[in-house]
């Protein structure tokens, strides 16, 4: 049983999990108090702030609907009882089997010392949610990286495009659970690909400038004044 259960997991590695119609269960413990800001956000949000988990005992977690998730993260940086001035961090997590994807903002507050976790759930056929880059400016290549890894569109970033992978990289979003361990295409044609692109498509303006080679000096004429008397 376990040898056929593990040939069934290998064999599932290059094709990804099936879609289900499973949703996505909040992670962590439920919370038994709420923190000052958790008990703020729903007494101003209400039905928007969906669930209230805890990790590690002490990492407090907000899931909230995606369509209100700029109104409530403007409030949580400029309400002068919250103040989270800092996006500490801004990635995804895909648990695969079809279930949706969440977004999480790690949030600090400098004066006050303390931190939230705030995460919105988007399901696979809508990956798509408000920039927080008005908000905090640090969301700016955050959000690139999440769009460039796991294919999450930030309406209203003012330059949404890949950070890590080249401009023309096809073979889709890397830390999808449905992306293969080998990628999409075979090693023949992945190395077709990267031998056929352009420097340009790799390296800035100036990368390429400074990796211009130098031509060497001439070397030296041994018939010249120094070698005339040899």
């Amino acid at each position: 049983m376990a040898e056929k259960e593990l040939k069934d997991a290998l064999a599932g590695l290059e094709s990804g999990p099936q879609v289900t119609p499973t949703g996505a269960a909040p992670r962590g413990e439920p919370a038994a108090t709420e923190p000052p800001s958790v008990r703020a956000l729903r007494a101003r949000f209400g039905a928007a702030v969906l669930h209230h988990t805890v990790h590690a005992q002490d990492e407090h977690v907000v899931y909230v609907v995606a369509e209100q998730l700029v109104e409530v993260m403007r409030w949580l940086r400029h309400d002068p009882e919250q103040c989270y001035d800092l996006l500490k961090d801004l990635t995804a997590v895909d648990y695969g089997a079809g279930r949706p994807l969440e977004v999480l903002y790690e949030l600090w507050s400098v004066p006050l010392r303390q931190g939230l976790r705030v995460k919105v759930s988007l399901p696979l056929h809508a990956l798509e949610v408000d920039s927080v880059e008005p908000i905090w400016k640090t969301a700016n290549w955050l959000e690139r990286e999440a769009w460039d890894m796991f294919g999450i569109r930030f309406r209203g970033h003012p330059d949404l495009r890949r950070i890590l992978l080249p401009e023309d990289y096809a073979e889709g979003h890397p830390l999808r659970k449905d992306f293969p361990l080998r990628g999409r295409f075979s090693r023949a044609e992945q190395t077709r690909r990267a031998l056929a692109r352009a420097d340009e498509s790799s390296y800035t303006p100036h990368e390429l400038a400074v990796l211009q080679v130098e031509p060497e000096p001439a070397a030296a004429d041994d018939e010249g004044p120094q070698g005339a008397g040899r």
